[in-house]
């Protein structure tokens, strides 16, 4: 397969719909990482997303529309707290899981019988959607388990002939995937942190669990209800250890661990390390951590580390979300330095 390059323009938008029609796959920008869609309604579609990612097959997807009103026929009923939390943060970087109509087939929620849905804020995203037509299903646009793509370029160097076309719309503003939150309960429960923190939801709805998942491994046996909750995810090949502790502590052990091709990935401001260095952010500055954190993942394969030593943020507010998703690339391998 050829895939196809477009831009944002009108004429490439309206290409990138008539290929989603007709059944195929197109990579398409969001705010907060790039997306891989098709027809939310077509199994067969859908199906194509599995194979180009090499996805499991027990992993959701979230469905993505282009207005409100296109929720209703999606799910069985929409309980006050959405609506709630949709005028609060919609458009935006926040997922919610519904119970699912028969409208979506069920391998796009990984055989469960709930529906991730959620309304991009970004203009193409949206204005992608709503030439379709239909609700359009979208992961995140990379090879499975790898650092999800905040850039046209990570897409090109994951997909490159296993999809149909890839609009290029720069750079992702939020830097990692939407909040999940299930409201099939009673009470909103947090499955991956993002944007919309679980702070904002209790703001809204008055009160929010968040998932023990979220900071450690899922239980064995246990199913997957949200994607990037059961298998390891967002990894370079590097291997990834996050190091707990002051920036003191962390230049001490790595002066006495790290070993010729290991780099880290630290807090603006950090110095004297001795190994090669790449930052995220400041440390007290999460979304700009969350901005940079996959581009930088994807930099340690190119520059060749080893092994990759990780300043471990924060897990409060949007640190959350950034640490879940380093928690994960080094597969809960965490070093307490006191």
């Amino acid at each position: 397969m050829t895939t196809e390059y477009l831009d944002t323009g009108a004429a490439s938008l309206a290409r990138a719909a008539e290929l989603l029609r007709a059944g195929e796959t197109v990579a398409f920008p969001t705010e907060t990482v790039y997306g891989l869609g098709a027809d939310a309604r077509s199994a067969a579609a859908v199906a194509r997303i599995f194979e180009a990612k090499g996805r499991p097959q027990d992993n959701p997807l979230i469905v993505h529309i282009a207005a409100w009103e296109e929720l209703g026929p999606l799910v069985l009923e929409i309980p006050p707290t959405a609506q709630a939390l949709a005028e609060a943060y919609w458009p935006g970087p926040l997922t919610m899981i519904f119970r699912r109509s028969e409208v979506i087939p069920a391998s796009v929620s990984g055989g469960l019988d709930t529906l991730a849905v959620r309304l991009p804020s970004h203009p193409v995203a949206r204005e992608l959607i709503r030439r379709c037509g239909f609700p359009v299903a979208a992961p995140s646009a990379n090879r499975s388990g790898s650092p999800s793509p905040t850039t046209a370029a990570h897409v090109a160097a994951d997909l490159d002939g296993r999809i149909a076309a890839v609009i290029d719309g720069g750079p992702c503003s939020v830097g990692v995937e939407s909040t999940v939150v299930d409201l099939t309960g009673g009470v909103p429960h947090l499955l991956r942190p993002g944007g919309v923190t679980a702070e904002m939801i209790r703001a809204v709805a008055g009160a929010c669990e968040v998932d023990d998942a979220v900071t450690h491994r899922l239980r064995d046996g246990a199913r997957a209800a949200s994607p990037g909750m059961k298998y390891k995810h967002y990894a370079p090949q590097a291997r990834v250890i996050l190091l707990r502790g002051s920036s003191e502590a962390r230049a001490a052990y790595l002066r006495e661990h790290a070993q010729e091709g290991d780099g880290a990935l630290c807090f603006d401001g950090e110095t004297s390390l001795p190994v090669p260095t790449m930052t995220y952010g400041r440390e007290d500055d999460p979304a700009a951590q969350a901005a940079h954190v996959f581009a930088c993942l994807r930099q340690a394969d190119e520059r060749g580390f080893r092994t990759l030593y990780v300043s471990c943020p924060s897990e409060e507010g949007m640190g959350l979300a950034v640490y879940n998703r380093l928690l994960r690339a080094a597969a809960f391998e965490v070093i307490e330095l006191g």
